[in-house]
């Protein structure tokens, strides 16, 4: 499992960093829609496992929402005289409003269950909340490149990356060798206190970079940042945990070797991404 893990992330890896840094943010928002159609067609198993109709229709309807988003807001107009979008900004607003409340039905699990889990209705919604946002998110840092800085929308977007990754690490890590505490047992049994601590400590790795590349950065701020950004991505792990275990299925799905669906390799993003953006626009432009 180790290994199918390792050699399906060396594939993607160059593929994921050619995105970022190389595609122009018009063609990269287009590029974007399949990746979230399978991700959404995913989370249409956790509405109804056994119902392909409910799963299609999920998706086709997520599919006509971030088509929409490109059409009404192209990527060249996400940004105006320095001021996103008020489309973008009601869609990643919505996105910080949601984690909010994930976070309520995470810890109140399997109790907070029982007002959506017998519900299609509710639980497409919060697909959509989970999926839109984050797609939004992407787009929205994408475009911060320029001419004169033709990187600095990719840098932004792989920071996040960096940020998840070491926060996945660390835990991974830290919890397999003084894992102790389990941190939800009703959501994820496998995740533990310690686990989550040494996650938030690994992406202190992260600060470090970013004060040796860019040292006017101000400290306090890099470090508030990236914590908060490591925490949602541990609520957006939990959150899919959450919805999977409802619908009592293991993985998103079998996609990617090793690593399960889509939507299991961007479950940390989906959060990660909405909340880094909004705290970037709201303290760090």
């Amino acid at each position: 499992m180790l290994k199918q893990r390792i050699i399906t992330a060396l594939l993607l890896i160059p593929f994921v960093l050619g995105g970022i840094f190389y595609l122009p943010a018009s063609y990269f928002a287009w590029a974007l829609v399949p990746i979230f159609l399978i991700a959404a067609k995913e989370w249409g198993r956790m509405i109804e496992p056994a119902c392909n109709v409910t799963q299609w229709s999920f998706t086709f309807t997520m599919g006509l929402l971030l088509v929409a988003l490109n059409l009404i807001v192209p990527a060249d107009k996400v940004w105006l005289a320095g001021v996103l979008n008020p489309v973008y900004q009601g869609v990643i607003g919505l996105g910080g409003l949601w984690w909010l409340i994930s976070v309520f039905l995470v810890v109140g699990f399997p109790k907070s269950s029982q007002f959506w889990q017998s519900s299609p209705m509710l639980k497409s919604m919060f697909g959509q909340l989970t999926l839109a946002p984050c797609f939004a998110a992407l787009i929205t840092l994408k475009s911060l490149s320029s001419v004169a800085h033709p990187f600095y929308g990719g840098a932004l977007v792989f920071l996040v990356f960096l940020v998840v990754w070491a926060a996945d690490s660390g835990a991974y890590f830290f919890g397999r060798s003084l894992g102790r505490r389990k941190l939800m047992p009703r959501v994820s049994p496998g995740k533990t206190l310690e686990g989550l601590l040494g996650g938030l400590l690994t992406t202190m790795i992260v600060v470090a970079l970013v004060m040796y590349l860019s040292p006017e950065q101000e400290l306090p701020l890099v470090i508030a940042v990236t914590l908060l950004t490591a925490i949602a991505s541990a609520v957006g792990d939990l959150s899919e945990s959450m919805f999977k275990r409802s619908a009592n299925i293991k993985d998103s799905g079998n996609i990617l070797p090793g690593h399960g669906g889509v939507l299991d390799r961007i479950d940390s993003l989906t959060a990660a991404l909405p909340v880094f953006t909004l705290i970037y626009i709201a303290f760090w432009m």
